[in-house]
């Protein structure tokens, strides 16, 4: 079973590759989700020291002031015996350290050639702060990942946080000691990071930055392991025993010591092993440390975080896992929301095409046939706007007293009218029929404004069509042309209804008029008495009787037209011409409709990855629970 700690190990490094870690953001993510070491302390607590004593290396970068400008995430890979060890950063994916003074470098042919370089990991984290910060004092909350894989070192992972200070020096700003401040709590606020406190022994405990933060953030203890440096460096006749036995202060766990290198080692290149070595007999010699030698030192400290970052790791593994399921359904419906990526043959692309051209289709039938909203309106047009456009028609000037006479007149031309004046109730009714155009015409017009509208919504409806803009707007404007042939098609129809009223009258109303004009009237009078005001009255009542008749039979005859020229063909044949269009086109035409957001291809990318980090760390997690 793969060691816990190399296993969250990897997966920090994947999250961070992926961009997918909680430097900054408020959001839960996977890497919130596994525990961590930060390192905090004051300037020149030793903090740096402690780390390169755990490693057992000497490859952090060192001066006065403040030397960690940025956060150093260090992860510990212990290799098996006669390993040669070695060093990566993140931000180099392909160079590979080599004992911390050359590295290889893997080329994309495959050839590796080694560079020498001095000291070159710690001028790599110099030089990579100095790429963020520039060459000034400045700090920067973007970590830099560094992996040590050794056989001398324990599986860990370390968040090493620059240093607490109380005063800008000059080329600092003023806020600098509030900002590092803000960055360590970043990291240490969070419930699943652990707190390494490097306080000096040499100084009193009561003024340690490392303890005063600690306490805010972790006012319990549970988070927080106290590291004590520099105890070879006390005054003499002083210890640090009652602070490393808890009695001056007291945490949850017990108190660490450690005994670094001085400057003169470093200045003499003294070596880690022997450095170790020392601070060893330090403990097991000196008779105020030597009942607690067994639980001092960095290769004890070392030793006992690997441990208890284990166990952390053990117990928050059902909430990791529960995250992972999570954040996988999340992933793989934004990924669904977001669509397929593109085909690459011209058949493949014209099939998807034609696919998205199908939803698009079936969701704005959807519309017409009541599934979703919006069909409804077409009805509306029917039922009231036509009623009422054509109840506010004013037949008053053609029905008009003066009207009706000149037009039986001039009908009657040199001969009046016998019975009845057939041709000026023909030329009344015409003149007063035609009038019905302009609301069926606008009926016409409003149930197109209607279908519009649907095609808009459809669009927007279907998913596939926000994936690939080009193609949203052809088959946006294929639709409303079609719409566009079929309200032409559909205004000569309706229009040709009342036309075929005002060209052929109904044979029973003239029927009726020689008996009407006799119950009326006294035939005995002369002709030019029937062009009395009466009589005009009564021809006027007439026509607009049959007039009255003629709507009523549009108001139900006019809607048919308009859903069978409009309606019913939008349904069947919305995308027929553009489909037809769509069979000539080359495959660099086909390409260009699926050009994609390239907003879209990127989130799609970075979704996928994600999602492949997520299922690995899924399938990895559950290995070592039901290992367990």
């Amino acid at each position: 079973m793969e060691n816990l700690i190399s296993l969250v190990n990897k997966i920090q490094r994947a999250c961070t590759a992926l961009g997918d870690h909680g430097e900054g953001s408020a959001l839960p993510t996977l890497w919130d989700s596994l525990p961590a070491i930060a390192v905090v302390g004051g300037q020149s607590s030793g903090k740096s020291s402690v780390l390169e004593s755990v490693v057992g290396k000497d490859f952090l970068p060192r001066g006065s002031g403040i030397v960690t400008r940025r956060p150093l995430v260090l992860q510990l890979h212990k290799l098996e015996e006669g390993s040669r060890e070695y060093a990566e950063f993140l931000h180099l994916p392909r160079k590979r350290f080599t004992d911390f003074g050359t590295f290889a470098f893997d080329s994309p042919l495959r050839l590796t050639s080694t560079i020498v370089c001095e000291a070159a990991v710690r001028k790599e984290i110099s030089d990579e702060t100095d790429r963020e910060t520039g060459r000034t004092k400045q700090i920067s909350s973007v970590p830099i990942h560094l992996s040590i894989y050794s056989p001398n070192v324990v599986n860990l992972t370390l968040i090493d946080l620059p240093g607490l200070t109380k005063v800008a020096v000059e080329g600092q700003p003023d806020s600098i000691v509030q900002d590092i401040e803000n960055m360590v709590r970043s990291y240490i606020e969070k419930p699943n990071c652990i707190i390494l406190a490097i306080s000096p022994a040499n100084q009193d405990l009561a003024t340690s930055d490392a303890i005063k933060i600690s306490r805010e953030v972790d006012p319990t203890g549970e988070r927080t392991f106290g590291v004590l440096t520099k105890i070879d460096l006390m005054d003499k006749g002083t210890d640090a025993v009652d602070i490393l036995e808890g009695k001056a202060y007291r945490l949850k766990y017990p108190w660490i010591g450690v005994v670094n290198r001085s400057q003169a080692d470093i200045n003499k290149n003294v070596d880690m092993i022997a450095a170790r070595r020392r601070e060893r007999e330090y403990f097991s010699s000196t008779p105020e440390y030597k009942h607690l030698a067994h639980r001092m030192g960095s290769e004890h400290l070392a030793k006992m975080m690997s441990k208890h970052l284990e166990n952390v790791i053990k117990s928050k593994i059902p909430g990791i896992q529960s995250l992972i399921n999570k954040t996988i359904i999340e992933i793989e419906t934004e990924l669904s929301r977001l669509g397929k990526p593109i085909a690459t043959d011209a058949g493949g692309k014209l099939y998807m095409i034609m696919e998205i051209c199908r939803l698009f289709d079936q969701n704005y039938k959807e519309h017409l046939d009541g599934v979703r909203s919006g069909g409804d309106k077409i009805y509306y047009v029917f039922d009231n706007q036509l009623p009422a456009a054509l109840k506010r028609l004013q037949f008053d000037k053609q029905l008009a007293m003066e009207n009706i006479r000149k037009l039986i007149t001039e009908a009657d031309g040199y001969q009046p009218h016998l019975i009845a004046p057939e041709q000026g109730y023909r030329r009344l009714i015409e003149s007063t029929l035609v009038t019905i155009r302009g609301p069926a015409e606008a009926a016409v017009d409003a149930v197109h404004a209607l279908l519009k509208e649907l095609v808009h919504k459809a669009v927007s409806e279907t998913p596939e069509l926000k994936q690939y803009p080009a193609l949203r707007v052809e088959v946006g404007n294929a639709a409303i042309e079609s719409l566009e042939r079929m309200r032409e098609e559909s205004k000569k129809a309706t229009l040709q209804l009342v036309d075929m009223e005002c060209g052929y009258l109904t044979v029973d109303f003239f029927r009726k008029l020689p008996q009407d004009i006799e119950k009326g009237g006294n035939p005995t009078h002369s002709l030019f008495d029937r062009y009395n005001d009466g009589y005009l009255r009564r021809i006027g009542s007439t026509v607009l009787s049959y007039v009255n008749m003629v709507c009523a039979g549009l108001r139900n005859s006019i809607p048919k037209s308009i859903v069978y020229c409009q309606v019913r063909e939008a349904k069947r044949s919305l995308l027929d011409h553009f489909f037809t269009e769509l069979g000539k086109m080359d495959q660099k035409y086909l390409s260009s409709l699926l050009n994609e957001d390239p907003a879209i291809m990127e989130r799609r990318s970075q979704l996928a990855k994600r999602l492949e980090l997520y299922r690995s760390a899924q399938a990895e997690i559950d290995n070592v629970a039901w290992s367990k």
